[in-house]
């Protein structure tokens, strides 16, 4: 689905949080964000790597940019810390304290035929790269 004006649309920087409590039905059912985005390749099937997402920490500089040859990467915002972790200093993560960016084939694949195939025949190889660069 196109993400214009919606909490889904990264396309431009916005803090994460910024609308992690909104209305929209998605946002809702999910309790935040666990959705999976589409990477704009002219063809899903383009084993090239590609920019995927990109994260910038404002008060420490710290930044993450994360390149894949995968066609999609899952966005998880920690729906469901309930603050029964706590860290190894001391920190109690609640819920959103934390997300995760993870590269990957669309959840309905098998399903869907007209989505990148995941099927692995005996004697295929998959291979599949993703890197994760952090900067300061």
């Amino acid at each position: 689905m196109p993400v214009a004006g919606t909490p889904f649309d990264f396309t431009k920087s916005k803090a994460i949080g910024k609308r992690i409590r909104d209305s929209h039905e998605q946002i809702v059912i999910g309790q935040g964000y666990d959705h999976n985005f589409v990477l704009n390749r002219a063809d899903p099937n383009d084993k090239n790597m590609m920019l995927a997402a990109q994260v910038r920490e404002p008060s420490s500089g710290r930044s993450l940019r994360i390149l894949t040859t995968e066609p999609g990467i899952q966005f998880y915002s920690g729906n469901f810390l309930d603050g029964t972790l706590v860290g190894t200093s001391g920190k109690v993560y609640r819920q959103t304290d934390g997300f995760a960016l993870e590269t990957q084939h669309y959840p309905d694949s098998p399903n869907q035929l007209n989505f990148p195939s995941t099927v692995l025949r005996p004697g295929e190889v998959y291979e599949t790269t993703t890197i994760y660069k952090f900067s300061k």
